[in-house]
């Protein structure tokens, strides 16, 4: 299990200057494109056995909370993530974001959500987690 302040997974994030708007604030929508560099980074280095998750996963929603404003000099962005929830469809990505610089213990610029739903991606519907998918979800989760 991870602990109360650990990460399933960290990444860190470059910010390019079209990621900005004119006020230099990083754009809506360019961070949840931000979000997904580091989700992709993830799931890329979990490995061949969680493969079948991973190719299968489709997300349904994305949440985020801004606590406060990121800029382009808070660049570059330290994104950590972990299962927030798993049910027999779906699964919820939690994220904490903040500027690399500030020390991993400090409240977070941005916390954000992805929920992603598990597809039979031949037949187009939707499919059951395994129970050795649900272990994987479950060693990425943070203890309640």
């Amino acid at each position: 299990m991870l602990e109360p302040d650990a990460f399933a997974f960290e990444a860190t994030v470059g910010v390019r200057w079209s990621d900005a708007d004119s006020t230099g604030a990083i754009n809506d929508a360019r961070l949840v494109t931000l979000m997904e560099e580091a989700r992709v980074a993830w799931l890329l280095s979990a490995g061949a056995e969680y493969r079948p998750l991973i190719t299968s996963a489709m997300i349904v929603t994305v949440g985020v909370r801004f606590h406060r404003r990121l800029t382009h000099r808070d660049g570059p962005l330290r994104i950590g993530m972990w299962i927030d929830r798993y049910r027999s469809v779906d699964f919820e990505i939690g994220y904490e974001i903040r500027a690399a610089a500030n020390p991993a213990g400090s409240a977070p610029a941005c916390t954000a959500t992805t929920q992603m739903a598990v597809v039979d991606i031949e037949n187009h519907t939707l499919r059951r987690l395994t129970s050795e998918e649900k272990g994987h979800l479950s060693a990425w989760s943070r203890p309640a």
